[in-house]
């Protein structure tokens, strides 16, 4: 006899990675058949493949407002932050120092502290404080060879001012580097003009449709960093190891449908993140605050696909649990160390209570969703939390 079948899945973990596109993969595919060659070989096979990369990298700039020598492919993301902000110290010096904000991406957070940088504040909207920033930079701005600052957040979708950021990295520590965290951004915002004035730019393939492990970090002309990555010259002597041809072409062909796309779906996945948000509160009451909004009312500085809520009453945990044993995918801005739940560094910033930031849930959606979907993750999420208070009440 066989069990009960599952029940539908409604993904809304965009935030986290985002379902291949079908142009990405047959992008993939058709590169993977063709261009088995090494590109940085000399025979015909190796030529052909190193033109499909220079095409992918062409793309890639156009996408992001870049000159194609200023692409350097990377596995993702994370590699990109690491190499910009310790590529930059690594080439600066040894007492140089990294600045950052409170409400990073580990990725950015994590090589900032390990080398001794400095955080800067961030309001309780997520938002950096730019007071804080130039009083930072005053005292020490001499020293700092690399500031970084997420353009969207990666849990709450608050969206940086890059522009003004930049204006005031720019007048008192002109000598750094200024690096974003892009990786969220390309899906809500436009990251060539966002980022015109930034050193480094970071992007992931993932978060746009394309396959695990594709990435880049965009080093303007320049610009010296010290690779993390020897044994080859590739990537003009930044990042070695052979080319991943068909991840390249495949990001090039996601990151560009993103970006063409993107006007239309901001406007449509806006109002399908706001009807979710709207229907929780409808549904359980006061209990539900918008992380990034916390005091109601406008959302505008919040990327359109993401929701990041927090439930009072109920632990993210047991929460999740629920819901995805009915099908939804979500995560929470939360971490489990030495079998602890600890609330999210970045809600932590924000000023979130502990006891709030525990119930905290992040819903994010993404090019394959639909009304569907919310009206589906509405019904489980408040049937699910209703389920926890009666357990709560015996």
């Amino acid at each position: 006899m066989s069990g009960p079948s599952e029940p539908p899945e409604v993904y809304l973990d965009h935030a986290a990675s985002t379902p291949l596109r079908p142009s990405a993969r047959d992008a993939w595919l058709a590169a993977a058949e063709r261009h088995h060659a090494n590109p940085t070989g000399s025979h015909l096979a190796a030529r052909e493949a190193r033109k499909a990369l220079d095409r992918a990298r062409e793309q890639v700039a156009a996408a992001l407002g870049a000159d194609t020598g200023e692409i350097v492919f990377t596995s993702g993301g994370s590699e990109a932050d690491n190499l910009a902000v310790r590529g930059a110290l690594g080439a600066r010096g040894p007492e140089a120092v990294a600045l950052t904000t409170e409400a990073e991406h580990h990725a950015v957070h994590d090589p900032v502290e390990r080398s001794g940088g400095v955080f800067v504040g961030v309001d309780e909207r997520g938002i950096v404080d730019l007071d804080a920033l130039a009083g930072v930079l005053r005292r020490r701005g001499g020293e700092v060879a690399v500031v970084s600052a997420i353009a969207v957040n990666n849990e709450t979708g608050s969206i940086a001012p890059l522009e003004e950021l930049a204006g005031v990295v720019r007048d008192l520590a002109p000598e750094a580097w200024l690096h974003t965290d892009a990786v969220q951004a390309p899906n809500w915002i436009d990251v060539a003009a966002a980022t015109a004035d930034f050193d480094l730019v970071s992007v992931t393939g993932h978060k746009v449709g394309s396959p695990v492990g594709t990435g880049v970090l965009v080093v303007r002309d320049g610009v010296e960093l010290d690779p993390l990555i020897v044994g080859g010259g590739q990537e003009r002597g930044r990042r070695a190891g052979t080319p991943d041809v068909a991840g390249a072409v495949s990001f090039a062909a996601a990151l560009t449908e993103t970006v063409e796309q993107r006007d239309a779906s901001v406007e449509r996945l806006g109002v399908l993140r706001d009807a979710l948000i709207d229907a929780l509160i409808d549904r359980l009451g006061d209990r539900v605050q918008v992380s990034a909004a916390r005091a109601g009312g406008d959302r505008g500085h919040i990327a359109a696909g993401i929701a990041n809520v927090c439930i009072a009453g109920v632990q993210s945990e047991a929460l999740l649990f629920l819901i995805d044993a009915a099908g939804v995918r979500a995560s929470a801005a939360s971490s489990c160390s030495s079998g602890a739940q600890d609330p999210s560094h970045v809600l932590a910033a924000m000023g979130v209570p502990r006891e709030v930031a525990l119930g905290s849930l992040r819903l994010s959606l993404g090019h394959t969703s639909v009304a569907a979907d919310v009206e589906r993750a509405v019904e489980v999420i408040a049937a699910s939390v209703e389920r926890l208070d009666r357990f709560e009440g015996g």
